[in-house]
């Protein structure tokens, strides 16, 4: 039995009803499962990290995130090789979890008839999408099935992409690419592509945590997919690892075109660096405002923190 599954099913035998809690959580149990995110949420509790802050994840690289939470103990965050629409084309936003399993029939009809007394409807891949709010990336555990494994093809992509305005991450596989590669904007992380129609999955959790590859995700993380891969960052986590990144990217920036001049060695550079250094580089920032992607007051407060 897949491990996410086993530990959602152990959770729910301390609720009142296993098969309703199998599909999803409480808010009060999203809530405890995301207890170190402060912020804002939805109704159904899951972390709603600000639209702004996910603009500026677009900007970040996979490294500079990684390197942020590999230094906090986040050691299994990130998962490669994927197939993907648009390679140039990034995904930011929260996900949206959903885990899949192989049917068991006993287990499949049970599920379908809570999902249906629950008011849901339509085949059980089409149940997360009804979930999708704007900004939401739908992100699905597949366990890597690839034949009969096709989670969506571009009728239902053009319905996730009306509803979330993003795109999907799939430890599974997509039909239907030619119709996908015309939804506008939609752009897909995945094992593979194949012509058949899914067959033999059951959705077994919705909005719970779930495993991609060697990454566990939750609920409301952020995703942030680029060509290299896909990394997940804990929506209570996000700001700090944004400003780390952003700072890195600045710190970067500097050094190269300092290198490209010659004033500075690379020894120089690519150690800690000096104070006439770090004045040169505070100096810079003050010409060069517009490089700066946070706020000042922001760049002071990180820089009261760190020992460069």
């Amino acid at each position: 039995m897949h491990y996410s599954f086993v530990f959602l099913l152990l959770f729910c035998l301390t609720s009142q009803s296993l098969f309703a809690q199998i599909l999803t959580l409480s808010r009060d149990e999203m809530i405890k499962l995301t207890s170190r995110w402060e912020g804002e949420r939805y109704p159904d509790g899951r972390p709603k990290v600000p639209n702004e802050i996910l603009e500026r994840v677009k900007d970040i690289s996979i490294e500079e995130a990684w390197g942020s939470m590999r230094g906090e103990e986040y050691h299994n965050q990130f998962e490669g090789n994927w197939m993907m629409i648009h390679e140039d084309q990034p995904i930011v936003g929260r996900a949206l979890t959903a885990q899949y399993m192989p049917t068991r029939p006993d287990l499949e009809e049970t599920l379908k008839a809570e999902g249906e007394a629950d008011g849901r409807i339509g085949g059980m891949n089409s149940w997360p999408i009804d979930e999708l709010q704007m900004g939401d990336v739908y992100v699905a555990d597949g366990y890597g099935k690839v034949v009969d494994g096709t989670l969506i093809g571009d009728n239902l992509g053009n319905s996730i992409y009306a509803k979330s305005g993003n795109g999907v991450v799939f430890d599974g596989s997509l039909r239907d690419l030619a119709g996908l590669e015309k939804i506008e904007g939609f752009n897909a992380f995945v094992r593979g592509w194949d012509p058949s129609f899914i067959k033999d999955m059951t959705l077994g959790g919705l909005n719970t945590p779930i495993r991609i590859g060697r990454a566990t995700v939750l609920p409301g993380d952020v995703v942030l997919a680029k060509r290299e891969g896909v990394i997940f960052i804990p929506a209570h986590m996000v700001e700090d690892v944004l400003i780390n990144a952003e700072f890195v990217a600045l710190r970067d920036k500097f050094g190269i075109q300092r290198l490209r001049e010659g004033k500075y060695t690379p020894g120089e550079i690519d150690t800690r660096w000096t104070d006439p250094i770090k004045q040169d580089f505070m100096a810079w920032l003050d010409e060069n405002p517009d490089e700066m992607p946070m706020s000042r007051e922001e760049l002071d407060a990180y820089l009261e923190n760190r020992t460069w």
